[in-house]
Formats: structure tokens, C-alpha cells, sequence
């Protein structure tokens, strides 16, 4: 197990795609195993996995995401520094 993930013997790679306003996209079948150790599983074609944490059904995305805006980033470096020194 390397970097908290195990990959089973024999099973191919997984297409994963990452959308900056929603989930994660997993091409299925997945488990997910929770901080706690509990295992979510799901047989779906494409698994949607929530980012945002406002879901219902985590670690499944319920769409709780639409129409919440993210909150706006500091910026990092020089830009901080700037910012702090006002």
C-alpha cells in the first residue's frame, strides 16, 4: 500500500476526472474507505464522489454543491505577504 491507496492484483487503472466546481468522476465499480474505516461501495458505471462535503449521501455526491459558491482562495507567496502587511 503505497500513499494510503491499495490496488488489488489484476484490477486495470480507474479514469478519474476532476471538475474544479463539483465532484470526482470514477469510472465504477469503487469502494471508498472512510477516515473511520468503513467502506462505502458502489456498482455504478461512473461514481460521482463529493469534494465539497455538504452532501447528504457522502461520500456520494448529491449535487448539495450547486448553487453554493467557493469560498474565494488567499493567495499564496509574495501576493500574502503584500496582503498582510496592509
Amino acid at each position: 500500500m503505497a500513499g494510503g491507496v491499495a490496488a488489488r492484483e489484476g484490477s486495470g487503472s480507474r479514469r478519474v476526472t476532476i471538475d474544479r466546481e463539483g465532484p470526482l468522476l470514477i469510472e465504477g465499480p469503487v469502494e471508498v474507505v472512510m477516515e473511520d474505516g468503513t467502506v462505502a461501495v458502489s456498482d455504478r458505471f461512473v461514481v460521482a464522489v463529493c469534494t465539497c462535503r455538504r452532501s447528504r449521501t457522502y461520500p456520494w455526491c448529491d449535487t448539495s454543491h450547486r448553487g453554493h459558491a467557493r469560498p474565494a482562495r488567499r493567495p499564496r507567496g509574495k501576493e500574502a505577504r503584500r496582503d498582510d502587511d496592509r
